[in-house]
């Protein structure tokens, strides 16, 4: 696996990372893991495939937990991700953020048990609380790297005027958002300033939820608790056109002789050098599958094909449900 740095922090990260969201919350996400002892085994998986990055959360069902298990002897060839602020567990309409030094301070011990370690790595704001001034949530997070408990920070799905408040009180080591080529918003001003900044960008849901990887024909392919049942691009006239802009990425894979989600993720790859898209799989046959996207070289000619396919803004509906667009961009 391929390395890249994480920005200027002086982390050196696999170009892939793993998003584990999916092994932690079987009851709100289709997910083939049944067991922890499944779940376990597939993170250190793709430890042995040169997967270092692990991104979890606290919000994220027994993620944590089954993290800390399965890396609990190789901590140090790790580079261990989580976030804090939501205050109700798992993916709901009602879901608060606590940005408050108190809340940081309580949040970050509890996922230090959780992961049985005495320091995180990359410790994120899941989303940026608008009762709290982003200073104070960030010097309650810089506090934490001044005790040894956390070595490098981020927030995630925050505004180009956040990033710059929250980078001149400490700086940021990544900022984490949704992109694929199923969402370009990063592209109008976030990542221009990441770029100036020094920043990477850590590419959560790379895939389009699944849908860049031609996994679904209907959404009755999705188990009926899952949440993205409950997501606008997955909901009527949406999911059908949205089908065809994912079989316009696969014909060209098919060209490419690579699967889909390899074709969107080497699409990220080869377009920008500080962004480590973080997929997501309960799978041990799709974890290899997005590995091997590492190793695709795009060429100017094919990335421009790409753009032709999924242009920016092409995709049909909003990337969550009202509530859950309220939280982002603050």
């Amino acid at each position: 696996m391929l390395s890249r740095q994480l920005g200027n922090s002086g982390l050196e990260v696999s170009s892939i990372g793993l998003g584990c969201m999916s092994i932690g919350i079987a009851d709100t996400y289709s997910s083939s893991i049944s067991a922890e002892d499944e779940a376990v085994r597939l993170v250190q998986h793709a430890l042995e495939m040169g997967i270092t990055l692990l991104d979890t959360a606290d919000i994220y069902g027994d993620s944590e937990t089954i993290v800390g298990k399965a890396i609990a002897d190789r901590r140090n060839d790790v580079v261990l991700a989580t976030k804090f602020g939501f205050t109700a567990p798992g993916i709901s309409r009602q879901q608060g953020i606590d940005g408050s030094p108190e809340y940081v301070r309580r949040a970050c011990e509890a996922s230090l048990a959780r992961l049985r370690t005495d320091h995180i790595d990359l410790y994120y704001l899941h989303r940026v609380d608008p009762a709290t001034p982003i200073e104070d949530t960030i010097g309650a997070m810089a506090d934490l790297v001044r005790a040894g408990k956390v070595r490098h920070i981020g927030i995630s799905e925050a505004s180009a005027d956040s990033i710059r408040r929250a980078h001149r009180v400490h700086p940021l080591a990544a900022v984490q958002m949704e992109y694929s080529l199923w969402t370009r918003e990063p592209e109008a001003e976030v990542l221009p300033v990441l770029q100036e900044l020094g920043i990477a960008l850590v590419a959560y849901s790379p895939l389009g939820r699944g849908f860049l990887a031609g996994r679904f024909q209907s959404v009755d392919d999705l188990s009926p608790n899952d949440w993205r049942r409950d997501n606008p691009r997955f909901q009527g006239e949406n999911f059908e056109k949205n089908s065809a802009i994912a079989r316009g990425v696969r014909d060209l894979a098919e060209s490419k002789r690579c699967t889909p989600a390899q074709l969107a993720l080497a699409w990220l790859l080869n377009r920008h050098d500080n962004v480590i898209p973080i997929p997501g799989t309960s799978s041990m046959a799709r974890l290899e599958e997005n590995a091997a996207a590492a190793d695709i070289r795009l060429s100017e000619a094919e990335l421009e094909r790409i753009e032709s396919i999924v242009p920016p803004g092409s995709v049909a509906g909003a990337r969550y449900h009202a509530e859950g667009m309220q939280l982002l961009n603050h």
